[in-house]
Order: structure tokens, then sequence, then C-alpha cells
């Protein structure tokens, strides 16, 4: 693949939230930075209804283009579907190691289908290629699926276009948990309260969303179905209940709960019952998120005199210490596939994102902020989306685990906090 010089560069991407309440707010895109070797694809405009193709291909190369590891060649006006025939000499010539065609048509059912072809270029040959039966409401879902298989075959890593993020913004007197696309399009407002919301934690299979809510004047952790919208209470015991992190297999969730006196972590069925004692500190043990295999949890505790994470049995058991560097670490988010923990560090009084390699516990400091929080891995574990401050208001960032590739997401409207990435499109 040719490669590119790194490059510090800023793209502005502007769209309307659609939720009620944030009208003409909008969520805006920054690229701060992109990846040093970036692959060189053309995606030609899709043959066949021009308004459909539009949608389509622009998410495509939008989605491409913000992973940071992709660099656009010019297409237009290849007059190229998926049955084309493909000159890849031409197309290898103008500096294109990958192509993609396709078209958007009426399938038998009379529905809308897109179909695409993706080509080495280089080797010339088809690297395979799918149809997605979409409607008008779905042509960008149906691009993020386009870009995800476009991005899987020429990384060898799935895509994460077609995933979902959560978050909360503040605007004037309320807080709304919303859920959007992974590229902040497509919002929609969850839940609106005039009291705060905070730590939405995705289920393993993206249909619900754990969170704290404060509408009863004090934490209390519900569960919401997304499709439905009904919700149930999970813990409301006597004082604190927060933080709550879904068990891998979506049956339990670790919780918080201050009901015997100190914060202590604690799991429950996903209905509320079956409540489990899981650590037993004389200080205050916090933040609990499952390892991906479902055998531990990680967690946060001053039981040592500073905040440090520590991970103990699901079950509960002997807690061990995993952060050793500096005196103030916290919010520990472990990878999907187990090889990396996020976390947020303290380094000269200042709270930046940090990943650890767990298998030789090598720390990185992936920002130079001054007020990260929330970390969230991506379900493929290459980015990984955080709170920070810009000029004394909440944005969300965006940054992969090896500090290459940064974004910035910021509503005009209000603060955004508490990000939660979802899991891969079912």
């Amino acid at each position: 693949m040719n490669t590119m010089q790194p490059f510090s560069r800023r793209v502005f991407l502007a769209f309307f939230l659609l939720t009620a309440g944030l009208a003409n707010a909008q969520l805006s895109i920054e690229i701060t930075g992109a990846g040093a070797n970036r692959i060189p694809v053309a995606i030609a405009d899709l043959s066949g209804d021009p308004t459909a193709s539009r949608v389509i291909t622009a998410t495509v190369r939008s989605d491409l283009e913000r992973s940071g590891l992709f660099k656009l060649v010019d297409a237009s006006g290849a007059a190229l579907d998926e049955n084309s025939p493909v000159a890849h000499a031409d197309w290898k010539g103008k500096g294109a190691d990958a192509l993609a065609a396709g078209s958007i048509g009426r399938s038998p059912d009379g529905r809308m289908e897109a179909r695409f072809r993706l080509y080495d270029t280089q080797k010339g040959v088809s690297l395979g290629g799918a149809a997605y039966v979409t409607g008008n409401e779905q042509l960008r879902a149906a691009g993020h699926r386009i870009a995800d298989f476009i991005y899987e075959k020429l990384t060898g890593e799935k895509g994460v276009f077609s995933t979902r993020i959560a978050y909360v913004v503040k605007s004037r007197s309320q807080f709304l948990l919303q859920i959007a696309d992974a590229d902040g399009q497509g919002a929609a407002t969850a839940l609106t309260s005039t009291e705060p919301i905070i730590s939405p934690a995705w289920s393993p299979n993206g249909s619900k969303l754990a969170y704290v809510s404060f509408e009863k004047k004090k934490p209390v952790v519900y569960v919401h179905s997304l499709a439905t919208g009904q919700r149930h209470i999970v813990a409301n015991f006597k004082g604190s209940n927060s933080a709550p992190a879904w068990s891998p297999n979506g049956s339990k969730l670790a919780v918080v709960l201050s009901k015997d006196g100190n914060s202590q972590i604690y799991s429950v069925n996903a209905d509320g019952s079956g409540l489990q004692r899981l650590t037993q500190s004389g200080g205050i043990d916090t933040e609990p998120r499952y390892s991906p295999d479902g055998a531990s949890l990680y967690f946060t505790s001053d039981r040592g005199g500073s905040p440090q994470i520590y991970r103990t049995g699901a079950n509960g058991g002997e807690a061990q210490r995993v952060t050793f560097e500096g005196s103030y670490n916290v919010s520990p988010r472990p990878s999907a596939d187990g090889k990396s923990l996020a976390f947020i560090t303290r380094r000269e009084g200042r709270f930046q994102l940090a990943v650890m390699d767990l298998a030789s516990r090598q720390t990185q400091v992936l920002t130079d902020s001054n007020k990260d929080e929330s970390p969230s891995f991506a379900p493929n574990s290459r980015m990984i989306l955080i709170a920070t401050e810009v000029g004394g208001r909440g944005v969300l960032s965006a940054v992969s685990s090896d500090g290459r590739i940064k974004q910035r997401l910021s509503v005009a409207a209000g603060d955004v906090r508490e990000p939660a990435w979802g899991p891969f499109f079912q």
C-alpha cells in the first residue's frame, strides 16, 4: 500500500441533532490527526437513483475518511456498478489501491437494494461484495454497512461504522440521554430529565441501556429498553446506587451501593433480583467493569490510600492491584479483545487518558488534555471515546489505542458528557 507522511488537519462536518428540545443544536466532528500509513481507496458513485446514491456514497466516503486510515482517491464521473468491468491498471495509475463500485435499485419485493463490489487494483482481483435491502430512512445505515465491509477487507479488523454511541447532553436546565450513530448523526433522545443522568452502559446485544438517574432525588440504577422505551429499576437501595456495568452475557450487572456504609461493589440480576456483595474493604470501591471473558472485574478503589485500579473475581474474592505508576488512576475500561485497559490517570495535575498493555503492563498516555473522563472502547478495540473539557465546556473526543488518530465531537448548545460506545451491529 502507498504511504503518506503523518499530518495534522481539520475537517469539520456539521449536522443537526434530531432531538426534541435540541432541534437547533449541532454536533460537529473535528479530525485532528490521522494515521501515517493511509490506504488509498476510490469510492465510485453508486449508479441508479441519484438521491439515494448521494446519501449512501457520501456516508461511505465520510466513514472511511473519518477513520484516519484511508485516503480517498477522486472517483467522480466514473460510470461503474457492481457488474462493470474494471480497468485495474487505470485505477492503479490514479493511485488507488482499492476500488468500490455498486448500484442502488429495487429488489424483487419492491424495496430498495444497495449492491456493491470491492476490488484490489494492485492484484487485479475482486475482494467480494454484498447487497443490503434498505429504505429511504435506512440509506445511511446501508452506507455504514458498506463502509464496514470495506474497512474489514482492507484492514483485517471489523469495522464499527454501524455501531451506536450514547452520551448525555446538558442544555440549559435539561439533561438528555442521546443515542446516535457512531459518526454522531441520526441522534435521538432516549430520556429527558431535569435531574442529572450519568453512567450509561450498553447491554451486550445493544438492545438496552443501564444508567443512573437522579429523578428520585438520589442516584438510582435503571435498565431501559431502547426498542420500547420501557424501563425498570435495578438498584434503589438506601444511600447511593451507581456505576452499572453489564456482564458479558447480559444476565447481570455490577453496581456500586452505599447501603452498608462505604461504597462497595455488588452484582445483581438484570431484573433487579439476586443481590450479591462482591468487595469487602474499608475504602471506597467503585467503577466496576467486567473483563471480556466475564471471569473478573476491574474497579477503582482507594483502599491503599490513593485511587488505584484493582482486579477481583467476578464473584468476589481477593483483589489484586493493577496500576502502580502515579498516585491517581481511575475509571478502568478493558478492551473487547482483552489486550488493553484504558483508564484516566493524573499527571502533573492533568487528568488524561492512558492505556495499559495487559501483557507487558506498559502504559502510554494518549492525550494532552486537562480533564478527560469516562473512557469507552469501540467494540473492535481500536478507538477510545472519552469526555473532555475545552473552553470550560464538555465535548467528546475519540483517540485510537495507539494515539495516532484523533477526533473531537461537540454540541454547540450544551455540555456533552458520559459517552458509551455500543456493541457491534446485530
